[in-house]
């Protein structure tokens, strides 16, 4: 699943009415690449929302809920080894080091007991309170639970923490429980890449180690114009071009939503 990163720049450049690429250039294009690509990522899961509300159909391939999973199933990352290295005796994980994570689906773990990998549950600072003092909802080695956290960067902590007699730095490799997080990422930054010919002007080079595409499903080429069209606009002050992006976009959505 992937969209020519330079069949969208051509695009832009023609609809734009640009005869020559420096109007809008090559590092212009990818900077404004970059956020319409994360806007339309985005804008999955709010849509996704959305659609889980209203009633659907049984037919698969128009049916908007199954459309949007299908998008977003691409980006999810179903951990099959342990990828959670914990950082202290605490049940403290950094997310940062998980290659592109945007959202969370699953946190398992495995406390070496016999029981195997039991899946934690997500609750909230306010829920772990009201729930930790009674002997009914009261986490265990086999209904572990999590805290997920902002600490200049995304942090879960888990409950029961480790031992803490038994707990390994996790720089040795070595950790006393197996912690299985699976993850959505978010998608890889699109790159036009080029070479400049005798005559100053970028040429598109797909070889380059570099080069990469949109990441997004094919359907969402057109958008993928609009937004960087619109943006383009802005950035060169021609409220033309923004509107015209703006009334295509807005025609293309009123077609998806009737």
């Amino acid at each position: 699943m992937a969209i020519s990163v330079d069949k969208v720049y051509q695009k832009v450049l023609a609809i734009a009415n640009k005869e020559q690429r420096g109007y809008i250039t090559p590092q212009e294009f990818n900077l404004f690449a970059d956020q319409a690509q994360m806007e339309i990522f985005e804008q999955y899961f709010y849509d996704l929302n959305q659609w889980s509300r209203r009633p659907g159909n049984n037919m698969g391939h128009s049916d908007m809920k199954d459309i949007l999973e299908s998008k977003v199933s691409a980006f999810e990352h179903w951990a099959a080894t342990p990828n959670g290295n914990l950082q202290n005796e605490y049940g403290d994980i950094n997310l940062e080091h998980l290659q592109n994570f945007y959202r969370l689906i699953e946190v398992r773990v495995d406390y070496k007991d016999g029981n195997g990998y039991n899946v934690a549950e997500e609750m909230t600072a306010k829920e772990f309170r009201k729930y930790e003092n009674s002997p009914l909802t009261k986490y265990s080695n086999k209904k572990p639970i999590y805290l997920h956290y902002f600490n200049g960067y995304d942090r879960i902590k888990i409950f029961p923490h480790p031992p803490q007699n038994t707990f390994i730095n996790p720089n040795t490799g070595v950790t006393s429980d197996d912690v299985r997080i699976s993850y959505i990422r978010k998608p890889k930054k699109p790159n036009w890449t080029y070479v400049v010919s005798s005559n100053q002007t970028a040429l598109y080079n797909a070889s380059a180690a570099d080069a990469q595409n949109f990441e997004l499903h094919p359907s969402d080429e057109s958008e993928l114009v609009y937004r960087i069209l619109a943006l383009a606009g802005i950035s060169l002050q021609r409220p033309e071009i923004t509107q015209a992006a703006s009334s295509m976009e807005g025609a293309k959505l009123q077609q998806e939503k009737q």
